[in-house]
């Protein structure tokens, strides 16, 4: 019999990829949790044989039965947040906190799972303890929380937690895709942060994180006990990036380094979230994806099949 694993957020970004690479794989079977079964999301995974159940994050019991229902039991989780969900509703005062509980619950319902042998957890570094107390990202926060629960708890011997880069699919966003200055001719991309700035990429967050996520569960001598792996295809410059973009676009790029304030101003509460992480990562540099424990590669891993940064961009229509 196959074993079941089971992919929180089934028909998210993230998740979704999980679900794809294990469909591929053929070695699972696969139970996608999410909150609302009835999606054409979730109907579209029940046409491919994906058994979907629904749970609420904030409801620990829900996750329990999700994870253990009485005909079998998950062998392994892949467990993921979504911070920005409740920092784009106006009424959250505290998405940290809230994201915080949410994985919480999660680690605590997959504690309580008897069949569990592997909990993979999508988390992120210590940003404050690699900038020595000096950038502290709220999306990071959170997920720092759940990080520092497990592994005061047995389930660390489960788990392996899996650092998952920045996503190639943000050069759509707002607050950083290049933008027409008529006047110039130009798409101007604004951030505030130099142009050597480094980005560490998971590539195609819609691929790769499954790709590593397979690879972990196939590799448990390597992935186990807590273990972190860093899941991403390549480390740029954002003026690398942008280069990319034109080329890829075919348009005339410029790039602009602005204050944190200015950004701001021109993308409120995103600018300043986006705008942290950047500036983090421009003072961290190489020391932005390490740790005091080993980190694991794609190297490491014998992972291959990765969709890059360029591939990403080329799927996108820029015409307009």
């Amino acid at each position: 019999m196959s074993k079941l694993l089971t992919v929180i957020g089934a028909t998210g970004t993230q998740g979704g990829s999980v679900v794809s690479a294990a469909l591929t794989s053929g070695n699972y079977k696969i139970r996608g949790v999410t909150r609302d079964i009835n999606s054409d999301a979730s109907n579209a995974l029940i046409s491919k044989g994906v058994e979907m159940v629904a749970a609420d994050w904030n409801d620990e019991q829900s996750l329990v039965e999700a994870f253990e229902l009485s005909h079998l039991g998950s062998y392994a989780i892949y467990a993921v947040t979504d911070f920005w969900a409740s920092f784009a509703i106006q009424d959250i005062k505290n998405p940290i906190e809230l994201e915080a509980k949410q994985g919480i619950n999660m680690a605590e319902a997959a504690a309580k799972t008897a069949s569990l042998n592997h909990f993979i957890w999508s988390t992120i570094p210590d940003n404050v303890r690699i900038s020595g107390g000096k950038h502290s990202v709220a999306h990071f926060e959170g997920k720092l929380k759940v990080d520092q629960y497990i592994r005061d708890k047995d389930l660390l011997s489960k788990t392996t937690f899996l650092w998952v880069g920045y996503y190639a699919t943000n050069i759509v966003l707002p607050m950083i895709t290049p933008n027409l200055l008529k006047t110039s001719g130009k798409y101007l991309q604004l951030l505030p942060v130099p142009e050597d700035c480094p980005i560490t990429t998971v590539g195609d967050p819609r691929i790769n994180p499954g790709i590593y996520a397979l690879a972990i569960l196939s590799q448990p001598e390597l992935t186990l006990p807590g273990k972190i792996v860093l899941a991403e295809t390549e480390t740029r410059t954002v003026r690398d990036i942008l280069n990319i973009w034109a080329e890829v676009s075919e348009k005339p790029a410029a790039y602009a380094e602005i204050s944190i304030e200015h950004y701001d101003n021109l993308w409120p509460k995103w600018g300043r979230e986006i705008g942290k992480m950047l500036q983090f990562w421009n003072e961290a540099r190489e020391k932005s994806w390490t740790s005091d424990h080993p980190v694991l590669t794609k190297h490491d891993l014998r992972v291959s099949g990765l969709v890059g940064m360029k591939e990403v961009f080329a799927g996108f229509d820029w015409s307009s």
